[in-house]
């Protein structure tokens, strides 16, 4: 199919900067070094720089990082970790993959990220972690998080993974508050590898120093190996082409952000208050979704693809209805605020190079929706 307005483009993103991205492709060619090595080390540096921490660790993957952050805490069976309830699956499934149990909390109304006062009545004697989620580019409220952390003894860690570059209201990166920060870089993230990619991020040396360990399988040098870890290694391409690309993430973010404040002013103008409500966000979201609430939601997305726009539903099943966790006694009804925003949530094109014409076609045709 073709759209008419693409939910993502990647290829306005990568086409003004190819040949810098194929320069440094060759570059791991021609040294012969294609697992971690200067690239990856490269990329690191910038990337702590720019997460405002002293240590930064490239990982195969954004569910790795997390994979890896909590065999770094020592979870394991008998331990609980609290999270949202409303995520992307692996932000859930890295705790059960350990053996211990994910116990969820609710989520605030127009963030989408987890409800602090939710929290501490989700907590027991086994509770080990917080978990909090930066979800759609807005930074979680940590105040209260990391307080409840330290008055209880608990290890926070930051699931930043669509929060690349966000701050929270005392000007904290997302990533840099708790004791070890999350990142991903698949493709369509804000900074978006090749392929596969990853990171953590963190204040602590020896959580560095572990969590460097864990990349390569336990190992504290080659063949010696302290614990069990895994093979969490970034691949040498993926950090030289990190490294490019991080250097237009700052432009990438306002011109994200100018895309959003363009669709509040559309839907601002457009007369559907009572059909559907665009997200209130503070000025230090990154809009990796620009994500609304909309009365008959799948009707609506249904039309929008006949129509050639792009649209997604992240997510539609939140994580305590999952099948697969549905030994853990959850039923509809426990979380209402995450349940309705399975129900009511979907996100529109958004991309820096979207244009404003389209953005006018996209509110049009939703204006059209509920008006035909």
């Amino acid at each position: 199919m073709t759209w008419r307005v693409p939910l993502v483009d990647l290829d306005s993103l990568h086409r003004p900067i190819r040949d810098e991205i194929l320069e440094a492709i060759a570059r791991c060619l021609d040294r012969q070094s294609f697992i971690l090595g200067e690239e990856v080390a490269n990329f690191e540096e910038a990337a702590a720089a720019y997460c405002e921490v002293p240590f930064a660790l490239g990982m195969s993957s954004g569910t790795d990082a997390l994979l890896a952050s909590l065999m770094a805490y020592g979870v394991g069976r008998g331990d609980e970790v609290v999270t949202s309830a409303f995520s992307f699956f692996a932000t859930a499934g890295v705790i059960s993959r350990l053996g211990a149990t994910p116990v969820f909390a609710d989520i605030e109304e127009e963030s989408f990220n987890i409800d602090p006062a939710r929290i501490e009545e989700r907590l027991t004697a086994r509770s080990r972690v917080l978990l909090p989620v930066h979800l759609y580019g807005q930074c979680a409220e940590m105040g209260p998080i990391l307080a409840l952390a330290g008055e209880r003894g608990l290890a926070v860690l930051e699931d930043a993974a669509q929060a690349i570059g966000a701050r929270d209201p005392e000007g904290r990166r997302a990533g840099s508050m708790g004791s070890i920060g999350a990142f991903s870089f698949y493709p369509s993230k804000n900074l978006g590898a090749l392929g596969d990619a990853g990171m953590v991020v963190t204040r602590e040396e020896g959580l560095f120093e572990t969590l460097k360990r864990l990349r390569t399988h336990g190992a504290s040098r080659d063949y010696l190996h302290q614990t069990v870890g895994g093979n969490f290694r970034m691949d040498a391409i993926q950090g030289a082409a990190l490294a490019v690309k991080m250097r237009y993430l700052d432009e990438w973010t306002r011109a994200r952000r100018e895309r959003a404040r363009s669709y509040d002013a559309l839907f601002a103008e457009s007369g559907l208050s009572d059909e559907v409500r665009a997200p209130k966000a503070p000025n230090d979201h990154v809009y990796h979704q620009y994500v609304i609430r909309a009365r008959r939601r799948d009707a609506l997305r249904a039309h929008l693809t006949e129509q050639g726009i792009g649209t997604s539903i992240y997510y539609p099943v939140p994580l305590h209805l999952q099948p697969c966790f549905r030994d853990l006694g959850y039923v509809r009804g426990d979380f209402p605020v995450a349940e309705t925003a399975a129900e009511e949530t979907l996100a529109l094109p958004m991309f820096p190079a979207l244009r404003e014409e389209q953005q006018s076609l996209v509110v049009s045709t939703i204006a059209a929706f509920y008006r035909g």
